[in-house]
C-alpha cells in the first residue's frame, strides 16, 4: 500500500510538472505570436495575406528555436577546452554549440518563407528585429572608430555583420547573438589589420579622442 501511494504521488506530480510546462509552451507561443505580428507590421505591407503568411513563418522559427534551446541543455557538450585560446569552454559557448546543431531546415524554412513575399531590404529588416539592430550600431561605431574608412573596407565589414546578422537569428538568447557577431568582428579587425590598417591603435586612438572631448565638455 506504501508502495502504491508512492506510485501515485509520483505520477501526479509528473502530470502536475506535464500541465505547468504545458502552460509554459503556450504561453511562449503567444509571445512569440505576438513578437511576430509586431515585426511584420512595422514592415507597413498593408497586404494581410502577406502579413499573416509572415508571420507564420517568423512566429514558427522563433518557437523552433526555443524549443530546440530548451530541449538541449549544454551539459549534452562535454567540459573540455576552446582549442583556439586553450580556454575552458564557458556554459555559453557550450550552449551555442549546442544549439548550433539545430537542423539546417529551420533555418532555410525562415528565409525562403521571407523572400517568398519578401524583397531583400525588407529581409533584412525583419533579421535587424531579432538582432535589435546590431548591424547598424555595429557598423557606425567601425565608422567612427576607423579613420577615413574607404568604400571597400566599409563594404566589407558590412558584409561580415550581415552574415552574422543571419547567423544569429538561430540563437535564443542576447548573449548568443551578441557572441556570433563577435565571432565576425574578430574577422572585420583582422581583415583591417591584414590590409594595412592596425585595429588597436585606431581603438585606442579613438577612446582617447572620445575621452578627451567628454573631459572638455565637462569643463565647459
Amino acid at each position: 500500500m506504501r508502495k502504491l501511494k508512492m506510485l501515485l504521488l509520483i505520477t501526479l506530480i509528473g502530470a502536475f510538472g506535464l500541465v505547468k510546462a504545458q502552460e509554459v509552451a503556450s504561453k511562449t507561443d503567444a509571445e512569440n505570436e505576438a513578437k511576430a505580428k509586431e515585426w511584420v507590421s512595422s514592415l507597413l505591407l498593408n497586404n494581410p495575406d502577406k502579413e499573416a503568411r509572415i508571420n507564420n513563418v517568423v512566429a514558427l522559427h522563433l518557437t523552433q528555436i526555443r524549443d530546440w534551446h530548451n530541449s538541449h541543455p549544454y551539459t549534452l557538450v562535454p567540459a573540455g577546452i576552446n582549442p583556439l585560446d586553450g580556454k575552458p569552454l564557458s556554459e555559453l559557448f557550450r550552449q551555442i554549440i549546442v544549439d548550433s546543431s539545430i537542423p539546417s531546415s529551420v533555418h532555410k524554412n525562415l528565409m525562403d518563407g521571407l523572400r517568398k513575399d519578401l524583397n531583400e531590404e525588407q529581409v533584412a529588416m525583419v533579421l535587424d528585429k531579432y538582432t535589435i539592430g546590431k548591424v547598424a550600431f555595429t557598423m557606425k561605431a567601425y565608422r567612427l572608430i576607423v579613420p577615413n574608412i574607404t568604400e571597400k573596407e566599409d563594404q566589407t565589414i558590412l558584409a561580415l555583420l550581415e552574415q552574422a546578422r543571419e547567423q544569429a537569428v538561430n540563437y535564443k538568447s542576447m548573449k548568443q547573438i551578441s557572441a556570433i557577431f563577435e565571432i565576425y568582428k574578430t574577422q572585420a579587425e583582422q581583415y583591417l589589420n591584414n590590409n594595412g590598417r592596425n585595429w588597436r591603435q585606431m581603438y585606442n586612438d579613438y577612446v582617447k579622442k572620445a575621452k578627451a572631448e567628454k573631459a572638455k565638455q565637462n569643463n565647459n
